[in-house]
């Protein structure tokens, strides 16, 4: 089911959900959001300082989980692949864990792709049983974690091998 966009566009808890019209995006309305989020983080970073962002990731997260649970209410899904509002929050969280830097963003991009799209327990566990708005925020952040885990493991094996 595709999302209206003068529902994603007219309400609060679809403009939040869908990152603001992101999730609209066809194909991968996930990947859109994600890319999107890595896009805006490296562009306006520089404007703000970590802590800033850092409080701007919590209370979209914060906001993510109230839009997401209402918005999904709304299109009586839960997790509609339009709500992409957890992998923007996700993507920052990582950039603000790894060093300034477009390839480290763009590498929290694609790693966290990847994880968000295998999902690892508990982020499976999560994304199947917490069908809440909380839930759709908390899986992509299991995601975020093992993507900057991963990403901290290839670097720390890098310096071992060629050091």
């Amino acid at each position: 089911m595709r999302l209206n966009p003068k529902w994603a566009f007219g309400s609060l808890s679809g403009l939040i959900s869908t990152f603001f019209g992101v999730g609209l995006l066809r194909p991968a309305p996930g990947t859109w959001g994600s890319f999107a989020a890595m896009l805006l983080f490296g562009l306006l970073s520089p404007l703000a300082g970590r802590e800033a962002w850092l409080v701007l990731t919590v209370l979209l997260f914060v906001l993510g989980a109230w839009a997401c649970e209402k918005a999904g209410r709304t299109v009586g899904v839960m997790d509609h692949g339009g709500f992409v509002v957890d992998e923007a929050v996700a993507v920052w969280a990582i950039c603000l864990a790894l060093p300034p830097g477009w390839g480290w963003w763009f590498a929290a991009f694609a790693v966290f792709r990847f994880f968000d799209i295998v999902k690892i327990w508990p982020a499976s566990w999560i994304d199947r049983r917490l069908k809440t708005g909380f839930g759709v925020m908390l899986d992509d952040l299991f995601a975020a974690l093992y993507a900057w885990a991963a990403i901290e493991l290839a670097l720390a094996l890098y310096w071992r091998i060629y050091g």
